[in-house]
Order: structure tokens, then C-alpha cells, then sequence
């Protein structure tokens, strides 16, 4: 399978609009408050016929300090004393949600995000583990997934050690960038030792997959600035590296206010940034996964996407498409049957609907027939670069060439313009439309059709 990508700068000024990461179709704006408790009550019961494997995310809010570009769900404190109230409701949950689960259902991916995983200390993070294996049934580590976010500046030798040794087998780890300008502009001073000493210890305590984040956007960036980044990461020989637009959209995030407009580089260094890395990754050997990510051939990512088995969920890229996801903790989506569900967004409310003895969970969505076709669609595209017609017409009984005649009238453009092959039998994306994928999914997005503009989303570049 050929995954490269084609840095076609005027398509990408073109096709440069708003749209969806679809982390899940529909989005989580079509989510309602008709979604709650009992209803995935109901979805649970279900989806333990099928007898799919889980998957677990949990949620830790904390931050010991707040990055000025994050558009996470975080709690920024000094106060360590806060995370152990968190944990005592986590902990219930947990045990709520399991009973709602077969015993035979093994838990196959595991993933803490944040805020900060590692503000928690050691104790309370063999102690969560702990609570997770009394309630589920964990996949052995040949077989599990299990990964965690990490802040280098809040871990050291001895707890990349133990989170190996708890089960932890993937992590990766937030740079952004190394240019000590931009680091105090975005107040995250974060040294190069730190990253690098985080890295070297997961290297010896065993961990399989080892990604680096960065973004591409922020105040006071220059290509060669970036170039300087790049250089050390590709040095570093991470099994990934994703490299995330950045979005600044103050008015939703408070605290991007407190970032400069002046500084951010213009939108010319910006693409010129994005050609550059991609060229340069290209060059040290990474392919293209899509949706910012880039990974070794032998990463198991890109081996996924070329035997056809790359899924794509809230976490990211993933090999286990078949899991259902429980969200633990605060803001935590999941993601069980053919339905959508959200906890609380605050810790006060939260806490209510879990010392009340209740799941936390106030909007979610239950897929209609026709989601669940163009979900199918799209995670096709958007994790393999192609669908196959009749293979849809197999798994749902329609004819595709008839249910989708007028998104394949709208594809037609984007073939003319070298984005994809489209022909009676299939769409193929080519190398000029895989940094724009996102345009050619929303083409199957009901929601996004009945919109001139996609609104409460980033731009796809």
C-alpha cells in the first residue's frame, strides 16, 4: 500500500475549511440529553451478546500547571491532595460499570489521558490498576493494548519503570516544540533532557510503541525553528510522531486568551511548516498514517493500515477495531453497540451523579441505521484510504452507487482536482488528498450536508 502523501499547496489553500476529526460518527455535536442512564443501560445489555473485548479510558483532569494552547478537559492545581477524591468517585464508577459487563468480556485496550496521568502518585497508580483488575478481566500484555499520556516534566526513571511494570506497554509523550521562545510563550518550559530521559527509560523498562506529540502553530514558530525540532525528534527515533494543527480559538478556550494573536505565525508559515515536516519524516523513513500521525513501517500502526485493520476512535489511531470503549471519569466519552455516551464535563457535578450511586453520564447518541453506514464509510476512508463498494453493499444490504448518488456527484470535483480515483467500484485517495481527507469524509457526513460551513470545529489544515 503506497503511503505517501503529495504537498499540493493550492488544494490545500482550496480545500482549507472547517470540518470534523471523526473521532466518531456522528460527532459529539449531534450528541443530546435524550441519551442518558437508562439508555446505556440498555446499550450495555445488548453489547454483551456480541461478546466484543473492551476497551477503558480514563480521565485524569489534573494539570500542575495549564499549557495556554490546550483545549482539554483539565483542572489546573498545585494542589496534589485533589486527585484522591477524584479516585474514591473513579472507583465507583469502575465498579458500576463493570457489573454492567459479561465477566467472559476482556478488557484489550487501556489508555489514561488527561489533564496530566502522571500528577497522580506512584501509590495511586498501582492503586488504580489495581481497582481495574479486581473489576475487569485484563488482556495478558502479548495481546493488550495499554497506553498513557505523559508530560516528561512529571516523570522520571522510576515511574516510566513502574507503569511498565503495571501494564503499560505504549505512551506517548507531549513536546510540541523544543524552541525555548515559543516553550514561555505557551508556558510549557520543557528541556530537551527531560523528553530524551523519559524516553531512554521507557526504551529499557520494555514499552512497545513510543510516540512524540508536537504542534505546528504556535506563537513565535518559524520553519527553521521547527526544522530544529524535527531534526532532534528524528535523532530521538520515536515509532511515531504526531504533529497537530493548532486551533486558536480563544473565545471557546479560556485559556488561549492569554497567548498573543500577534505572535502566531501567518498562514503561509504555517503550510510551509506542515510541507516541511512532512518532507522531512518522509525522508527519515515515517509513512503517512493520516490525521496528523506518521509512524515507522514496522510501527504496528502502519502495518494495520496496510492490511486493512487501522480503527479509529477518541483515542487516536488504534489495531482493535472491535472493542467497546468505557469511558471512565470526568468528560470520559465511550462508545458501546451502536451508541455514543459523555459523563459529566465538571468535577462538582460528577461527583453528584457518582456519591449518588449513578453513572455520570448526561448526553450521548444512539446511532440510527444510517449513521451506522456512513460510519462505516468514513472510518474506511479516513483509516485506509479507500472503500470498496461492494464490500459496504455486503455488510448492509444497499446498493452504494444508489444510496450514495448525491455524495458521489459532490466527489467527482475532487477527482477532477487529483484528491482520489472514483470509479464504479471503488474510491481510492491519493497522495494529494490524504492530508485532506477530512474534506472527502465529510462528503458522507449527513449532519455537515445540511451546513454551508462546519461550524465548532478547526480547520482540516
Amino acid at each position: 500500500m503506497d503511503q505517501t502523501i503529495d504537498f499540493d499547496l493550492d488544494l490545500i489553500r482550496r480545500y482549507d475549511q472547517s470540518g470534523p476529526r471523526y473521532t466518531s460518527y456522528p460527532t459529539a455535536l449531534e450528541f443530546h440529553d435524550g441519551f442518558g442512564e437508562p439508555e446505556y443501560r440498555r446499550a450495555c445489555a445488548r453489547s454483551n451478546e456480541s461478546g466484543r473485548p473492551l476497551s477503558l479510558y480514563f480521565h485524569i483532569p489534573f494539570c500542575d500547571t495549564v499549557c495556554f494552547y490546550c483545549a482539554c478537559n483539565k483542572v489546573a492545581t498545585k494542589d496534589r491532595g485533589r486527585a484522591q477524591p477524584y479516585l474514591e468517585r473513579v472507583y465507583l464508577e469502575l465498579e458500576m460499570q463493570s457489573a454492567l459487563f459479561g465477566a467472559d468480556r476482556r478488557v484489550e485496550q487501556i489508555h489514561w489521558g488527561g489533564g496530566t496521568p502522571t500528577f497522580i502518585s506512584r501509590d495511586q497508580m498501582c492503586e488504580l490498576m489495581d481497582n481495574t483488575r479486581r473489576r475487569f478481566r485484563l488482556a495478558d500484555d502479548e495481546i493488550g493494548e495499554y497506553s498513557i499520556e505523559i508530560d516528561p516534566r512529571e516523570a522520571d526513571a522510576q515511574s516510566v519503570a513502574l507503569l511498565r511494570s503495571l501494564g503499560f506497554n505504549r505512551m506517548s509523550l507531549g513536546v510540541q516544540d523544543f524552541d525555548p521562545a515559543v516553550q514561555k510563550a505557551v508556558n510549557r518550559i520543557q528541556t530537551e533532557q527531560e523528553t530524551l530521559a523519559v524516553l531512554e527509560a521507557a526504551r529499557r523498562s520494555g514499552f512497545r510503541s513510543i510516540s512524540i506529540d508536537l504542534i505546528y502553530g504556535l506563537p513565535f514558530q518559524t520553519v527553521d525553528g521547527f526544522v530544529r525540532t524535527l531534526d532532534r525528534i528524528v535523532e530521538l527515533a520515536p515509532d511515531r510522531v504526531s504533529v497537530f494543527n493548532y486551533a486558536h480559538l480563544p473565545q471557546r478556550f479560556m485559556p488561549q486568551r492569554r497567548i498573543d494573536q500577534e505572535t502566531l505565525p501567518p498562514p503561509q508559515t504555517k503550510l510551509d511548516i506542515l510541507k516541511t515536516t512532512g518532507d522531512l519524516l518522509a525522508d527519515a523513513g515515517y509513512v503517512y498514517i493520516g490525521m496528523d500521525h506518521f509512524a515507522r513501517p514496522d510501527d504496528e500502526l502502519a502495518l494495520a493500515q496496510r492490511t486493512r485493520s487501522l480503527y479509529r476512535n477518541f483515542q487516536g489511531y488504534s489495531t482493535h477495531s472491535d472493542c467497546d470503549l468505557v469511558g471512565i471519569g470526568v468528560t470520559s466519552i465511550g462508545k458501546v453497540g451502536n451508541c455514543y455516551s459523555q459523563n459529566r464535563r465538571s468535577l462538582d457535578e460528577y461527583y453528584d451523579n457518582i456519591d449518588a450511586g449513578r453513572l455520570a453520564i448526561f448526553r450521548g447518541i444512539e446511532l440510527t441505521r444510517d449513521d451506522e453506514i456512513r460510519r462505516d464509510v468514513i472510518s474506511s476512508l479516513i483509516c485506509n484510504f479507500e472503500l470498496d463498494f461492494s464490500a459496504v453493499n455486503r455488510s448492509w444490504r444497499i446498493e452504494f452507487l444508489d444510496y450514495f448518488d448525491d455524495a458521489l456527484a459532490k466527489l467527482r470535483p475532487m477527482q477532477d482536482d487529483g484528491l482520489i480515483e472514483l470509479d464504479e467500484q471503488r474510491i481510492a485517495v491519493l497522495p494529494k488528498g490524504r492530508l485532506l481527507i477530512r474534506n472527502i469524509c465529510m462528503v458522507f457526513d449527513a449532519y455537515r450536508a445540511t451546513k454551508d460551513e462546519p461550524v465548532g470545529f478547526s480547520k482540516v489544515i
